[in-house]
């Protein structure tokens, strides 16, 4: 089994941070691919919609693959991309949402980039978890600051999940939402009182398991 995960963010470091995240979640051919343009890290909703552009121009890459990993929150260019290929292609946004949902009815989303929750609240709305979602909570500072200083960061989104979980008692799981906050998330698992969803590896298990469904249909 061959897996694409694109990391729709031009830089490769992130890329190499990303893709030793997913290897642990998978045994098979993984290649990461970064955008060939676009923003080091995607913060606005200008930056994602160039993201989107930068995810298909990877498509003639993309060929030999069994699945695809779009590695964004807002899972910029996945649907089109899905359209252009034969293969399963999974956003990391997606698949977070959906393993939330599954492990809790109401769930929130903690993250660093305040001017994309309007496109975070629609993606959830867009995947059917309107009831479910309870909204993102953001770190305060500059996402790019705070993103920077690993220590930093994860300080700011274990506060930002303190109080979500004080804002709204009901929420039941939370996604640290971002494809750069992917060692964070590692990190504030068994930190919290409730589960936290690392939108990397469910991603992976989603990508699998279409990849697996997708070969014994007949």
């Amino acid at each position: 089994m061959r897996i694409a995960l694109i990391n729709p963010n031009t830089s490769t470091a992130t890329t190499q941070q990303m893709v030793r995240i997913a290897a642990a979640h998978f045994r098979g051919d993984l290649q990461g691919l970064t955008a060939p343009f676009g923003a080091p890290l995607i913060t606005t909703p200008d930056a994602l919609d160039q993201a989107a552009l930068a995810v298909m121009a990877l498509l003639p890459d993309l060929s030999g693959f069994d699945g695809v990993v779009v590695s964004a929150f807002g899972d910029p260019g996945q649907a089109a991309l899905a359209r252009s290929l034969p293969v399963p292609v999974t956003g990391i946004a997606e698949a977070a949402m959906a393993e939330a949902h599954a492990l809790a009815p109401r769930f929130a989303v903690v993250t660093t980039t305040s001017d994309l929750v309007a496109r975070i609240d629609r993606r959830a709305i867009d995947l059917g978890h309107r009831t479910a979602y309870a909204g993102c909570w953001i770190t305060p500072g500059d996402a790019a600051e705070v993103t920077a200083d690993p220590d930093r960061l994860l300080t700011a989104l274990h506060e930002a999940a303190l109080v979500a979980l004080a804002d709204d008692p009901s929420i039941g799981a939370l996604i640290i939402g971002g494809g750069p906050l992917a060692q964070a998330a590692v990190a504030l698992a068994g930190m919290l009182s409730v589960p936290v969803v690392q939108p990397i590896p469910a991603a992976m298990r989603l990508v699998q398991s279409r990849i697996e469904d997708k070969d014994i249909r007949p």
